[in-house]
């Protein structure tokens, strides 16, 4: 009964429905019937009844009408995360837009190389062939980019499925790369290698090609200045043979923005201020290897500054007072630059009187008429601006107060910018932080109120250095250090050197505190032990060597700002000894004497030596490293005699001024001088009262152009020479020259002096950033100086030669005698007939012979020479050259080429002269 009510109600449902079908299609008579055949199908279906329906869709409909998604060739993805990707599903009526959208979708993926799409009454077929896998990138033709920096500007990489839009963008970047270095003709071509199971290897054959050269510029429009002049004040130049070292020949579509603007500038500076660039075109050569650049300008007209004044709205500034102290006048020719300068003056001095944020503002009004530019410098109303707070951040090792006593302005203080600036250079003195490195101001928590961040970022400090290198002065070399600058974090340095070569040797332990007990005092001690042997320096007459073990304390106390003085205390105990074919037996009575050089003989022996110093330094140097602007002046004062055996006042003082020439010019100029005299008299006569080893010499490496001690008071010994080969003619004294040339400096001894100056004027050369980047730096130089001021010594002269002797004994030409005192008889070879036997003669120490009659005096072949004093002089010696400052890998290189302009007799000049793997 349930089920047949159930049936009924059903029944009367459906009638209404029909009923109300019907009329809808009345009221609205433009339905489709298939509307209510698709409901009558729908009644049919919840009713559960398949046995019969009101009406059927054709043939054509049914196909139409999706009824399965079935996909094939699927590999690595699932059918239905392929399916996910398309908007097509069982149900939806099949098109052909719907096909073509089924094609999109799966496209538009990426994933797959091929896709086909059929319809087979409904049931829908999608045939897709997956994009392979990528196995390796591989890159072929790159010689000039390493595939280090290739492979990650690419976004193609390894078990990626490749995509021919990647490979397509990843061809655009790798000859942007090329683009970038200059290199335009360069192309890139991707090959595909096909390996087993759907992989690929990419293989982009790369042709480099040539680098692209700025073959030539030309400038159209200029008609006050050449191109010459406009060229100069470009960064990017003409390749020419000259240039080849340079990497601005090469074009750079940044570096041709940035020379628009230098050409602004340039002409800003010189008055044209309607000065514009009409164009700026770069057009590639056919050949795709250089480029030709035009340039457009407009020059216009040139102004002259007009009315100039100064409106100052703060108390502490008058304007008509500032007005006065411009730079700049009515009628001179207006020049950019100079308000430039003025503006970060004006900023400067502001912020000296506390005024932070002060604002300077130039404002202009052209006046075409009469072609004048006026000029008013206006200084906003500011709030006087103290400091409220230091912080120091990123600092993981260097303690706060390491940073924080650098500060020239503490908390409280009024702000000043001159301040700020000195703690900036202070702090990045210490070498312990990056060199970029700014103090930034940040605005406090109220307008009077600023804060200073000291944002720094921690660099290694610590050193260790093994080098090995080879000079013209010490030939090999071999050095080892280590040495930390900010030991502990306290901004102390502890070091230990050893350095070996063939003609010195050295070891030193160092250890300096530059605040004490956190004081403004600095102290620092050395001890050390160096050997010096001056065999290649000198010759045979007068080699030695001089060990010296010793100590050295100091302290040092700030005077002012940039001005220090600091005491030492040295203590040294030297040994100067000659080898063992310098001393011999002279006179028989078994004590050996040295017989070299007479004044490497005096020098020789033990001494101690105790000196106290005082040096006054000046430092106002923005590096101490690589200077470029700045001052450094020192002055020494020595006194040895507080004890120890030496006795003696010695005083040297050096100055140094460093300019920026602008455009990467520095010019410097430094200047030192010495002298030194004795507080106790030299005993033996013919000597200085001062020790060899305590005189001043100079030469290679201080001295460019002259070889090591190649200047100064010597003593050459000049050799008399038999010409003619006649004993009865006068001989004939060498010349200098000669002597230099032939006699290999047998016997030359360079004394030293007492006093010295020397001077020295360099300009350093930029190079292009190529050359920069190799750490090339070469410069032109002039050094002028002297070293002189020598007791003068006593010379021999031996026009003709002087007896010979041995052991201390005068030796003579005359018979000989054996033991008993008879004639020592020469047979002549025939010992059976005396008639020819005859008494033998030679060398003897008998001044007579048997019969009391004199013997003939033997004269030393060596004895005809003369000794002449050269060089003591104060005349200035003057050599020009050119060098060149090297970071090689090796170590830091150092080559200079001479040229001697003025020198005194006897100087031994050097041409050229290099240093690797040493400090220079």
């Amino acid at each position: 009964m349930t089920g047949i009510a159930t049936s009924a109600s059903e029944a009367k449902l459906r009638s209404k429905r029909v009923m109300a079908g019907l009329l809808a299609g009345t009221v609205l008579g433009a339905l489709p019937v298939t509307a209510m055949a698709q409901e009558t199908g729908a009644d049919a279906t919840a009713e559960g009844q398949g046995t019969a329906q009101a009406e059927q869709p054709s043939s054509l409909q049914q196909q139409d009408v999706v009824r399965t998604i079935a996909v094939a060739g699927a590999q690595r993805l699932e059918p239905q995360t392929i399916l996910s990707y398309i908007r097509l599903r069982p149900g939806d009526p099949y098109t052909q837009a719907a096909g073509d959208q089924v094609l999109k979708d799966l496209y538009a993926t990426e994933l797959f190389s091929n896709v086909s799409v059929v319809n087979e009454g409904g049931n829908v077929v999608i045939s897709v062939v997956e994009n392979p896998v990528i196995n390796r990138i591989l890159l072929e033709g790159n010689e000039r980019i390493k595939a280090d920096k290739i492979l990650p500007e690419i976004r193609l990489a390894p078990r990626q499925i490749y995509t021919r839009s990647k490979v397509r963008a990843d061809v655009s970047r790798i000859i942007e790369l090329y683009k970038r270095q200059g290199r335009f003709a360069a192309t890139v071509e991707p090959q595909l290698v096909q390996l087993s199971q759907n992989r690929v290897d990419i293989v982009f054959e790369i042709n480099e090609g040539p680098k692209s050269k700025v073959r030539q510029i030309n400038i159209i429009g200029n008609e006050q200045f050449s191109d010459g002049d406009l060229k100069g004040e470009m960064v990017t130049k003409e390749a020419r043979l000259l240039t080849f070292l340079s990497s601005n020949t090469s074009y750079d579509p940044d570096r041709l923005a940035f020379d628009q603007q230098q050409l602004r500038t340039f002409y800003l500076t010189q008055g044209y201020a309607d000065f514009r660039v009409v164009s700026a075109v770069a057009e590639l050569t056919p050949d795709k290897e250089d480029f030709i650049i035009t340039y457009v300008v407009e020059e216009g007209e040139r102004y002259k500054f007009g009315e100039v004044k100064v409106e100052s709205e703060l108390r502490d500034f008058d304007s008509d007072s500032m007005t006065q102290r411009l730079p700049m006048q009515t009628g001179d020719w207006y020049d950019a630059q100079r308000v430039e300068d003025t503006v970060e003056q004006l900023t400067d001095l502001a912020g000296t009187f506390g005024y932070a944020f002060a604002d300077v503002r130039p404002d202009f009004r052209r006046n075409p008429d009469d072609l004048t530019m006026d000029v008013t410098f206006a200084l906003r109303e500011a709030p006087r601006v103290y400091v409220e707070r230091i912080d120091v951040n990123g600092n993981t090792l260097t303690q706060d107060k390491v940073v924080r006593r650098e500060f020239r302005v503490a908390e409280g203080d009024a702000f000043n910018s001159l301040a700020i600036k000195r703690s900036e250079a202070r702090i990045k003195s210490l070498g312990f932080f990056q060199e970029n490195f700014e103090i930034s101001q940040v605005e406090g928590s109220a307008p009077d109120r600023i804060v200073l961040e000291a944002n720094i970022e921690e660099q290694p400090t610590g050193e260790l250095q093994l080098s090995a290198g080879f000079s013209s002065i010490e030939q090999f070399i071999l050095a080892g250090s280590i040495r930390q600058r900010n030991f502990r974090g306290r901004g102390q340095t502890i070091g230990l050197s050893l350095n070996y070569s063939r003609y010195s040797k050295s070891a030193n332990v160092s250890f300096s505190e530059p605040y004490v007990f956190d004081r403004n005092i600095s102290m620092g001690a050395d001890i050390y032990h160096r050997e010096f042997d001056n065999e290649r320096f000198t010759f045979a007459s007068n080699r030695y060597k001089q060990a010296t073990t010793g100590f050295q304390t100091r302290a040092g106390v700030p005077l002012t700002e940039y001005m220090a003085l600091i005491g030492s205390y040295t203590f040294n105990y030297e040994d100067i000894t000659v080898g063992s074919n310098f001393f011999s037996d002279t006179d028989g009575d078994g004590i050996e004497e040295c017989v070299g050089s007479r004044f490497v003989c005096e020098a020789v022996g033990q001494r101690t030596s105790s000196i106290v110093g005082l040096t006054l330094n000046y430092d106002s140097l923005d590096s101490r490293l690589r200077p470029t602007r700045g001052e450094r002046i020192s002055v020494t004062t020595e006194f040895a005699g507080l004890g120890g055996d030496v006795k003696y006042a010695r005083m040297r003082a050096q100055m140094g001024k460093w300019f920026p020439l602008g455009s990467g010019f520095i010019f410097s100029l430094n200047a030192e001088g010495g002298w030194i005299h004795a507080l106790k008299d030299n005993p033996n006569p013919g000597f200085d009262d001062v020790r060899l080893t305590d005189r001043f010499f100079l030469g290679e490496s201080q001295f460019r152009g002259f070889d090591i001690r190649g200047l100064g008071p010597r003593v050459v010994r000049l050799r008399y020479q038999d010409l003619d080969s006649d004993p009865t003619t006068p001989r004939t004294l060498q010349t200098i020259e000669e002597f230099r040339e032939i006699d290999s400096n047998q016997f030359d001894d360079a004394l030293g002096g007492r006093a010295y100056y020397l001077g020295r004027a360099e300009l350093e050369i930029p190079l292009g950033s190529g050359a920069r980047e190799m750490g090339l730096r070469p410069s032109i130089w002039a050094d002028v100086g002297s070293l002189f001021a020598i007791d003068r010594p006593i010379l021999a002269d031996f026009p003709n030669s002087f007896q010979q002797t041995q052991f201390g004994r005068a030796i003579f030409f005359g018979p000989l005698y054996d033991a008993d005192g008879n004639p020592v008889i020469d047979d002549n070879g025939t010992p059976d007939d005396p008639s020819d036997d005859f008494p033998t003669t030679g060398n003897t120490f008998d001044a007579v012979d048997a019969d009391g009659n004199p013997n003939d005096i033997v004269l030393d072949p060596n004895g005809f020479y003369k000794e002449v004093l050269l060089g003591d002089s104060p005349s200035p010696r003057i050599t020009v050259g050119i060098g060149v400052n090297w970071n090689s890998p090796f170590g830091p290189f150092r080559i200079d080429l001479s040229h001697a302009i003025k020198t005194q007799p006897g100087d031994d000049t050097k041409t050229l002269s290099f240093n690797v793997g040493t400090q220079f």
